[in-house]
């Protein structure tokens, strides 16, 4: 299944030079957050493929106004054309008030409820949260990833762990291409990929 994934900057190839052809045979749209919600929709109007999306922690916009003909999968899990697919939206962070951020042990809880979800789904495919793994590709301070999710890897073993918060132009991000049998994937930006 060919899936175009994005995260935190939009694409000013896709937003202002649309080329239907690039996009030509993608089943599938997944945002990992920090987007417009009029940059989904536009997505979801000119490409004939769902949008599954999770927040991130610019997206407080989403509680009022949602993106519409866009499915939000933060905290859930959706089924499509036969791949399970979950997410977890939000970043590290000590500001318990703020909306999509989140301390280890409240997103380690989350974490734990979709566990839950994911084992009435007898399995995960495709797992799709805003901030990376620990270790795995992300920061410091503000952009830590959560330790909470390599364990989610473990017992699940997805195919795709597909997430942002990590903008390449930061140029300290050094994400791996597996870990396990999980590929690993920062959509910053945007990336076509074959699941």
């Amino acid at each position: 299944m060919r899936v175009l994934a994005v995260a935190d900057e939009e694409s000013a190839f896709i937003w202002d030079h649309f080329n239907p052809e690039t996009f030509a045979g993608v089943e599938m749209v997944l945002s990992c957050g920090d987007l417009q919600r009029e940059y989904l929709e536009f997505l979801v109007t000119l490409i004939p493929a769902p949008l599954f999306y999770v927040p991130g922690n610019h997206d407080k916009h989403y509680i009022a106004d949602p993106p519409g003909g866009c499915v939000s999968i933060d905290g859930r899990v959706e089924v499509y054309k036969g791949l399970r697919i979950a997410g977890l939206g939000g970043c590290k962070s000590g500001n318990p008030l703020a909306a999509y951020e989140y301390s280890e042990p409240v997103m380690g809880r989350r974490a734990a409820r979709l566990r839950k979800a994911i084992k009435k789904h007898r399995g995960l495919d495709i797992l799709v949260t805003h901030a990376p793994p620990k270790g795995l590709g992300d920061g410091t301070g503000f952009h830590e990833g959560f330790a909470c999710f390599p364990p989610l890897l473990d017992r699940f073993k997805p195919k795709l762990h597909v997430f942002g918060h990590q903008h390449k132009r930061y140029g300290f991000v050094k994400t791996p291409e597996s870990y396990g049998k999980t590929r690993l994937v920062n959509a910053c930006g945007y990336v076509l990929l074959e699941v």
